[in-house]
């Protein structure tokens, strides 16, 4: 029984996590850490603490972990030494630095360490992914994949430019804040080889991150599919397109198969066919996906056994953003 919760973190993001638990557990002691002094204590929270040092007093059982991306491992080592199984948003850090020790005390601690990519729960994502897998469009040759929306709609009651998405001290830029792409691309295509990286800030926009990014990744060979050589994938995040889309195409040797995130469809265009065709429609709410993840996790919990989404999948998106960022040779990633 679950019945000590810490959600640390109270932006948009906090304020989701916080409501889904309630519902899903009404009996709950649950408490926000905040850093901002004198805010109260948050509607359907039963208590607040301002100190790191207070919230592991409460020893929570689970905590997630929903304030900027810097502060994610010093609250998350402070919190596994306690024994608390945690859920931590995307990113799992906004740098390689402490990650691998963060998931090594994690094991010694035998504690479950769940990371926030939420798309791999749309079941429009896991039926495109069992298609790919199932060989629909036969060996997968390339992939177009895109994420982009105007940075002011995305919150349109709140000033972006004090969001965490326009700050590099609060870890923003879109190759961190729209690194869902980047995890579920290496989920369904297998292990990244190399990376080719275009990063920039082109739009007017108030921010001091990159607001565009093109990315080339190659898969390694067989790490998917059986063949000698892995798929190619081109990769464009934005936060400048007033037209929301995200996209993801495979490419086939028999025939293309589409993505749809935002109408919850999934479409193939036969080799030899002439348009594209509907196999698959589940629209969805902005909470499905994270109730399932919240599902998932405690059902983790309960029976001890790995996350879908391991802190070891979270470290792996860290590394391609790296390679991204750096230039960081192939090699790097495989370390």
């Amino acid at each position: 029984m679950i019945d000590r919760v810490l959600i640390v973190g109270h932006g948009s993001i906090g304020q989701r996590h916080l409501r889904i638990v309630r519902h899903n557990l009404p009996q709950a002691d649950i408490r926000v850490l905040r850093h901002r002094p004198g805010s109260g204590v948050p509607e359907l929270a039963n208590g607040v603490y301002h100190h790191l040092a207070d919230a592991c007093a409460f020893a929570p059982q689970v905590a997630i972990i929903a304030n900027p991306a810097p502060f994610h491992l010093h609250t998350a080592a402070a919190l596994v030494a306690v024994g608390s199984h945690l859920l931590i948003e995307k990113p799992l850090s906004h740098d390689l630095e402490g990650v691998g020790a963060l998931l090594a005390q994690a094991h010694s601690q035998g504690v479950v360490l769940q990371v926030g990519y939420n798309l791999r729960f749309l079941p429009t994502l896991s039926r495109f992914r069992d298609l790919v897998h199932q060989g629909e469009i036969g060996r997968v040759l390339s992939v177009r994949c895109e994420i982009g929306q105007y940075l002011p709609t995305w919150r349109p009651d709140r000033d972006y430019r004090q969001g965490v998405s326009a700050q590099a001290s609060l870890g923003g830029g879109v190759l961190l804040e729209l690194s869902h792409e980047l995890d579920y691309l290496r989920w369904i295509f297998g292990e990244v080889d190399w990376v080719r990286a275009y990063l920039g800030r082109h739009s007017q926009l108030e921010i001091d991150v990159e607001d565009l990014a093109h990315l080339t990744l190659g898969f390694s060979p067989g790490s998917a599919f059986e063949s000698a050589s892995g798929p190619v994938a081109a990769l464009s995040l934005d936060f400048l397109r007033h037209d929301p889309t995200r996209l993801c195409t495979a490419l086939g040797e028999k025939g293309s198969l589409r993505w749809n995130g935002l109408t919850g469809t999934v479409d193939l265009y036969p080799a030899g066919g002439d348009h594209w065709q509907l196999v698959y429609h589940h629209p969805h709410q902005r909470d499905d996906s994270y109730q399932a993840q919240w599902a998932h996790f405690v059902a983790c919990v309960h029976s001890n056994r790995p996350p879908l989404v391991s802190g070891e999948d979270g470290y792996a998106v860290l590394k391609i953003v790296a390679a991204a960022r750096s230039a960081l040779p192939p090699s790097a990633l495989a370390s």
